[in-house]
């Protein structure tokens, strides 16, 4: 096992000898410009052992998403929906003592360590549906990923609450040895793209363009939207999943009790979700949970900013049909 080790870290060291390499956001590691994305180095070989090893199943769900986007609430509400069928009662439904990152488990942690054989057959022996997440941009994902049939539901958040979400979270996570990355130097970073998975703009069009090819493959949702209304796209999703939701299932308020289960409010508040760590960072599960709002960004920028940030979110996104509400 330590020769395994040994070799994945002189594999790994190889993959970044030629990229461009950028400081991260108070964090210690570093962001490799990786097939054109900033990749994180701790997850840079994980990728790349994704993208040779992982082999999808038609009845595969990827929930993909940018860093600081809803994640947690979108693998929350993916399980949910997905294996509504499978459980006869929400009071002892596995959200409830699970955080929806060891139910929804990320591609790239998968591949992040141990022998590569035992990762490939716990991958082939998950029930079906499997249901992965994944931040890494589309033109990365396995070429299984891209051209089955499996369905991608993917969300983003207006760039004005993704800037301040990351901000705080990357701070709150931070190593203790390492100083926090100031407002004004993030605030740079990101208007440049450099974020981990970034930059957002290039994250984002890549599933909107191939939700707009391929609507029936890939299903791109708003933050927003979903928190605007939450139950019309819920049957959305029961839909695009190929498991919609019975007359009878809607009029016993299963799709009101699956909002429920997965508020932010409910999920914050469990006690699963208050202790304990996860990841190979480590993380605290509380830091997973911050505001669950929509324009909390109102309280951070000032005017420069809001200016400066709207202009490049109109010029990336031109002509390509996606759009945020304006801020002035």
């Amino acid at each position: 096992m330590a020769s395994t080790d040994v070799q994945k870290e002189n594999d790994g060291e190889k993959l970044t000898l030629s990229l461009q390499r950028e400081k991260s956001w108070a964090q210690p590691y570093p962001l490799y410009l990786f097939q054109d994305f900033w990749c994180p180095g701790i997850h840079i070989q994980a990728v790349d052992l994704f993208q040779q090893h992982f082999k999808a199943k038609e009845s595969d769900v990827v929930v993909a998403s940018f860093p600081k986007s809803g994640t947690i609430w979108i693998k929350a509400l993916a399980f949910a929906i997905s294996k509504h069928q499978s459980f006869s009662s929400f009071e002892n439904h596995p959200l409830l003592t699970s955080n929806p990152h060891e139910l929804v488990p990320f591609l790239e942690f998968t591949f992040g360590g141990g022998d590569i054989q035992d990762q490939i057959l716990h991958l082939d022996n998950m029930a079906e549906p499997r249901i992965f997440g994944t931040h890494t941009p589309f033109p990365s994902l396995p070429t299984s990923t891209k051209e089955s049939n499996c369905k991608i539901i993917y969300i983003c958040r207006d760039p004005f609450d993704n800037f301040v979400s990351a901000w705080t979270y990357f701070n709150k996570v931070k190593p203790l040895s390492l100083t926090a990355v100031t407002q004004e130097e993030a605030f740079e970073m990101y208007c440049n793209g450099v974020i981990d998975y970034g930059p957002w703009w290039s994250h984002m069009l890549g599933y909107w363009n191939e939700s707009v090819a391929r609507p029936n493959k890939v299903m791109f949702l708003k933050y927003e939207d979903l928190k605007e209304n939450t139950s019309f796209h819920v049957k959305r999703i029961g839909g695009f999943l190929g498991c919609p939701f019975t007359e009878e299932e809607e009029n016993n308020g299963v799709i009101e009790s699956i909002i429920k289960l997965c508020s932010f409010e409910k999920m914050k508040d469990l006690e699963v979700n208050k202790s304990g760590v996860i990841g190979r960072g480590s993380i605290e599960k509380k830091n997973f949970f911050r505001k669950g709002e929509k324009g909390d960004w109102v309280n951070y920028f000032s005017p420069p900013m809001i200016e400066k940030l709207s202009k490049i979110v109109e010029e990336k996104l031109s002509g390509s049909g996606l759009t945020f509400k304006k801020k002035f």
